[in-house]
């Protein structure tokens, strides 16, 4: 792939070099293994769960975990067109030659993008199709993340599955398939073994015709999948070297887990369900992968992942703890996940003072006895409450999250939605002029393994009818948006959750009809999906439809480890409107999955698999954060860069009275303009195809690895003072680079070059430093010279003939197209000197005070016939002022 990156839209995202990314030698590794995400880069990068098993799996010497995404239509048509496989991004291997290829399965409307995937990487997309393959023709295809616990509408396309914590199963995995090639085996008796490894689920074992037919094991030792647990959190390694992406993912941070699992036993969510036992970090560890994960990643975002991260034990310990070194270092801590009434105004001052990020709350219904029904466990009153701590500390946009469609719900409960989002626009006052509240509502899709699995879906009619009506009543309210997601991406989710081995073929015949890329609006296309159901002989809205509560589910052989009868006594309960408590602080309701009060679980009964207890810090939050205090080392502790204190006094950010505008926190010596220098750097190899804004980014991250101290701009959003010429188009080379630096502190230039050159990616190369003013008006370049090197030695002579022809016109027009409308320039004066040294090559000399014009762009005007990929170009010099002769 990556000979025809100059071709590529975004070619930044399938380097495979960004800092952090991992490269060993082939021959080296025993087991190879794609982790394969189905979908774009920015969204595979966002995901955490990747994330760690790159780092555990690679942290074994004889295992190499690469990555790969699902390339843009484009970049796929330019692969096919050129007859080349899909590749890893690390070592640029076609998928077909890996050992293990893994499918991160996070949600329904991906399907269609794994068979993609395979088939452009060369791999029989069925696992029937490999079945008779030896492993050294095919790897195993295999699929991991919540949808496995009912992934049976691609059963017919994957080897096997893991269920569950994947941290130790896969492991065990690998060293399973590295002794399966010592000894030769076949991929029938590699499966036949893999089953007995917990979580590990073999789909061909099984067979599953859908419906209302129950699945039936083909092994009398195999008649389920119970989901693979990590016992405790403080045995599980979690990784800190993260990949720091030149692409700029939708999630752009450091993500640490706090916490896996959660209690609070909503009735809607798969998650709560799935992830549990609730199992927490101890805060002193946290602290330490914090410390780690920043200074070896450079983020500017910090941010605290859990289901439910307000739940954490320690959290306002934790959050004091890692604020100090945040805002000294300018770095946001966000919250996601967060409950209401969970989070104390202090970590809410502590927040704002930093930089705000979003403030989303999740009611779910607008009502309180709709929010009972689903036992959300949240009132109105608290709502308020945590709105109105929000506004007063800077906040001035909220979202509030809502599901239409929930079991019980009526006109009037959508009548409440609106009427409480005026109620939270109207805590925050009058005087908060730029205060907006929005309403975001999406669907209620039934997911299996929750209360809720055999409750019905609304019909896109439903929800369309639904929203309009709150369209119409929130029309002539002020300062309230509604925002909704599209019923028909519902719609297939709704189908594809609760479907069965049926739905294979449908995927399969949905993707040669082109769907592709469902999740995303400008891409979804109904027309196919249906005409695959239609085909398949099936009815969309029998998979919507209510299920019978003692009939099989296509999902009974794959068990959570909550048991089927809790689940429907959590139904029964929803239907008397009765909530059940946290079992986390109130009595254990047996639900399964543990044994916190001395209960035994199922496959504890069965004598095959030891006690699982959930791991949490403490019950008592006070009491918890009183330890954690006393468990200090004494005021300091040592961090990667010498002893800190681990507090220290920051001002909150200044509020204006009665709500209104907040003024920007003081930076005091954050701010200072001590020095400023030009360096200069290389830019080569693969490195030429990270974009100007991609790299301004980069550098912020590389200062921040690198410990400069560098100055930051005053507001809201205080940024490093880093300026920059003009852009190098990507892919052009350049031997002379350069961008400004304000530092807050002088640096000798050997020790600010010594220090840069340890953090930049390869091809970034400190050339030189150059002491500048602290004047923001600097010399700016003019004239630069470049060198062109075609390719292909058989028309690069054809090529240079083409030029010198056309340089001999005294004019070239080229049109081209701006946002203002076609700017026609005369590119003939922008060229100087030229002349070919060698038969490949032309030497030119572009002047920049004619006018500027991007050199890949004026170079393909003059050569139209020439293509990206048969060519290099690489600027060799620079003048701030033009060159006498």
């Amino acid at each position: 792939m990556r000979a025809l990156l100059p071709l590529f839209n975004g070619p930044s995202r399938y380097l495979g070099s960004e800092p952090g990314s991992v490269h060993k030698k082939p021959e080296l590794v025993e087991v190879r293994m794609a982790l394969a995400f189905p979908d774009l880069y920015e969204v595979g990068m966002s995901y955490l769960g990747q994330k760690i098993l790159y780092g555990i799996i690679n942290d074994r010497k004889e295992f190499w975990a690469e990555r790969v995404f699902t390339p843009s239509e484009d970049v796929a048509q330019i692969l096919r067109d050129h007859d080349e496989p899909l590749c890893t991004m690390e070592s640029d291997t076609p998928l077909k030659d890996m050992d293990v290829v893994g499918f991160h399965v996070t949600h329904e409307l991906c399907y269609t993008n794994i068979l993609f995937m395979l088939e452009l990487g060369g791999i029989p997309i069925k696992a029937a199709e490999r079945a008779e393959l030896p492993l050294s023709e095919a790897p195993l295809v295999m699929a991991g993340g919540g949808c496995t616990f009912n992934a049976e509408p691609i059963a017919d396309f994957m080897d096997f599955m893991i269920l569950g914590d994947g941290e130790e199963v896969q492991m065990s995995v690998l060293d399973f398939v590295g002794k399966a090639k010592r000894q030769g085996m076949s991929r029938r008796e590699v499966l036949e073994e893999m089953r007995h490894i917990p979580g590990v689920y073999v789909p061909a074992f099984f067979e599953s015709p859908g419906g209302d037919t129950e699945p039936k094991p083909l092994f009398e030792d195999y008649t389920f999948v119970e989901k693979a647990i990590v016992e405790d959190m403080e045995k599980t390694p979690f990784p800190t070297k993260h990949i720091v992406p030149f692409a700029q993912p939708i999630h752009d941070r450091f993500a640490i887990e706090i916490a896996r699992g959660c209690t609070r036993g909503c009735r809607f969510c798969q998650a709560g369900v799935l992830y549990r036992p609730a199992r927490e970090r101890d805060p002193h560890t946290l602290d330490a992968l914090i410390q780690e994960g920043l200074a070896s990643t450079g983020f500017e975002d910090l941010s605290f992942l859990s289901l439910s991260t307000g739940d954490y034990s320690a959290l306002e310990h934790l959050f004091e703890q890692s604020f100090s070194r945040c805002r000294r270092e300018q770095i946001a801590i966000s919250l996601p996940s967060l409950r209401v009434g969970s989070v104390s105004e202090r970590i809410m001052e502590l927040m704002a003072s930093i930089r705000r990020t979003g403030a989303t709350v999740a009611p779910e219904a607008g009502s309180q006895r709709l929010r009972d029904v689903i036992n959300k466990g949240v009132t109105e009153e608290g709502l308020l409450t945590h709105a109105k701590k929000l506004f007063d500390n800077g906040w001035q946009n909220i979202k509030l999250y809502f599901m239409l469609g929930l079991p019980t719900e009526t006109f009037e409960d959508l009548d409440a939605i609106v009427e409480l989002c005026e109620k939270v626009r109207d805590v925050a006052g009058k005087d908060m002029k730029r205060l907006q509240v929005t309403a975001a509502v999406s669907p209620f899709v039934p997911k299996p393994h929750t209360a809720f699995q055999w409750e019905r879906q609304l019909t896109m009619d439903e929800v369309r009818e639904r929203v309009q009506y709150l369209r119409d009543k929130i029309a002539s309210t002020k300062r309230i948006k509604l925002r909704w997601h599209m019923p028909e991406m519902s719609f297939l989710e709704g189908i594809f959750s609760r479907g069965d081995r049926r739905l294979a073929p449908v995927v399969e015949a949905a993707y040669r009809k082109g769907a592709l890329f469902a999740s995303w609006t400008d891409k979804l296309r109904l027309e196919p999906w249906l005409e695959a159901m239609e085909d398949a002989g099936l009815e969309p809205l029998d998979f919507l439809a209510a299920r019978d509560e003692n009939a099989p589910l296509p999902w009974d052989h794959l068990h959570s480890g909550v048991r089927k009868k809790y689940l429907q006594t959590e139904l029964k309960r929803a239907r008397e409107v009765r909530l059940t408590p946290d079992c986390r602080y109130h009595a254990c309701r047996n639900c399964g999955v543990c044994n916190m009060d001395g209960r035994k679980t199922e496959l504890e009964r069965q004598g095959k698999l030891k006690e699982i207890h959930p791991r949490v810090v403490f019950k008592d939050r006070d009491q918890c954060d009183a330890t954690a205090e006393s468990n200090t080392h004494a005021t300091t502790q040592v961090s990667p860069h010498g002893v800190e204190p681990v507090r220290d006094e920051v001002p909150v950010q200044q509020q204006s009275k009665k709500g209104g505008k907040p003024k920007p926190p003081s930076l005091g010596k954050l701010a200072e303009k001590a020095a400023h220098y030009r360096i200069w750097h290389t830019k080569l190899g693969l490195s030429r195809f990270v974009s100007q804004v991609e790299m301004q980014l980069m550098l912020e991250r590389v200062m921040r690895r690198a410990r400069i101290p560098v100055s930051f701009s005053a507001g809201f959003h205080p940024l490093p003072r880093m300026s920059f010429g003009m852009a190098l188009p990507v892919g052009v080379e350049s031997e002379q680079e350069w961008f400004n630096l304000f530092l807050r502190e002088p640096m000798e230039a050997g020790e600010l070059a010594r220090r840069l050159s340890s953090e930049l990616p390869a091809g970034f190369d400190v050339v030189r430093i150059e002491p500048l003013s602290l004047g923001k008006k600097q010399p700016q370049p003019v004239v630069e010279d470049f060198v062109l090197n075609f390719l292909n030695a058989e028309k690069a002579s054809q090529w240079i003939q083409q030029w010198n022809k056309a340089m001999e016109q005294d004019e070239i027009l080229w049109t081209r197209e701006t946002k203002k409308g076609p700017r026609t320039v005369d590119i003939r004066k922008i060229v100087g000197r030229f002349e070919s040294p060698a038969p490949t090559t032309l030497v030119l000399r572009f002047d920049w005070r004619v006018k500027y014009v991007n050199p890949m762009r004026l170079i393909l005007a003059i050569l139209p016939d020439l293509q990206q990929n048969e060519f290099l170009l690489r600027k060799v010099n620079q003048w701030m002022e033009a060159p006498t002769e």
